[in-house]
């Protein structure tokens, strides 16, 4: 088993939200975990001049977790797995470079 389909069963068995709020509940967590996230890094550049301590790497690594696990959580509710968006998101990246699209516009710019 990768360490991938061990972490999709790990969500797959903490998921204690509404059944009828599949999709808007983590996506809604998805989006408060990364401003916690957002919030972690504004502050390192007011309070600690853009510098990033251990501690600052540390706290910021764990909310990255939150959002991992919403993102999962996520995943599966659309009917996918994690390595379904890894595979996905390789392939549209990959076809950006081979047509030097990177610094485009738009979600579908590679298709040109």
């Amino acid at each position: 088993m990768t360490l991938s389909e061990e972490y999709d069963d790990l969500v797959r068995v903490s998921k204690i939200y509404p059944k009828n709020r599949t999709i808007e509940y983590p996506v809604l967590g998805m989006c408060g975990e990364t401003g916690e996230v957002a919030e972690k890094v504004k502050k390192t550049i007011r309070d600690n001049r853009n510098k990033y301590d251990a501690a600052t790497k540390a706290a910021i690594l764990k909310e990255l977790g939150d959002v991992l696990w919403y993102l999962v959580a996520t995943t599966q509710d659309l009917g996918y797995t994690f390595d379904d968006v890894i595979e996905n998101n390789m392939t549209k990246v990959n076809n950006r470079i081979a047509t030097n699209t990177q610094h485009g516009k738009g979600d579908n710019r590679e298709e040109v």
